[in-house]
């Protein structure tokens, strides 16, 4: 029993240390990554109820819950989640997603980006990477809200400035085409 004592104190130190950590190393990564605040938080929750959770089944395997009963509790858990999630898998794939895009998206905001997209040209700066989607504004001052799963499947190609995400739009704006079509007219 004094065992037990031991080794569940010294899984609730270890479990307060590695938390701080895991907060501060997420803080100092967002930061870096000039992630918002909001976001942090968020991905800091995401992971401290995964630890929390890897924390409770260890304090079980201490207290000599058998690998049976925890099996049992963790599938028939697992099931009851899965079934409510099915239908909003899409929610659940965009979480997942903004936690990818959160340690390994190449790009920040205030990017020039381009989607690309057979469909439909999305092309302009990243005003916001949230969630469940990244908010990016178009050269033409339309905001789009593309979400994270897609944003991870499509080719996203960055830019410099806008005067160059400009000239790579195959949309140009109104005034610049005038401009053009007076300078051809005038020109020998």
């Amino acid at each position: 029993m004094l065992v037990q004592i031991g080794l569940i104190t010294l899984l609730v130190v270890a479990y307060i240390i590695v938390s701080r950590i895991l907060k501060s190393s997420v803080t100092l990564l967002g930061q870096k990554k000039y992630a918002n605040e909001v976001r942090i938080t968020y991905v800091s929750k995401m992971l401290n109820l995964g630890f929390t959770a890897i924390f409770v089944l260890l304090v079980c395997i201490v207290l000599g819950i058998g690998y049976g009963q925890l099996a049992i509790f963790f599938s028939s858990v697992f099931a009851v989640v899965g079934v409510a999630l099915f239908a909003q898998w899409s929610i659940l794939s965009n979480i997942t997603a903004s936690l990818i895009i959160f340690f390994g998206f190449p790009y920040r905001v205030g990017d020039w980006v381009k989607v690309v997209d057979k469909d439909d040209e999305i092309l302009g700066q990243i005003l916001e990477i949230s969630t469940f989607h990244v908010i990016i504004q178009r050269l033409s001052n339309d905001v789009v809200t593309y979400p994270n799963s897609l944003i991870l499947q499509k080719a996203v190609v960055r830019f410099e400035s806008r005067e160059v995400a400009q000239a790579m739009s195959q949309f140009k704006e109104s005034g610049d085409s005038e401009n053009k079509e007076e300078h051809k007219n005038t020109t020998p």
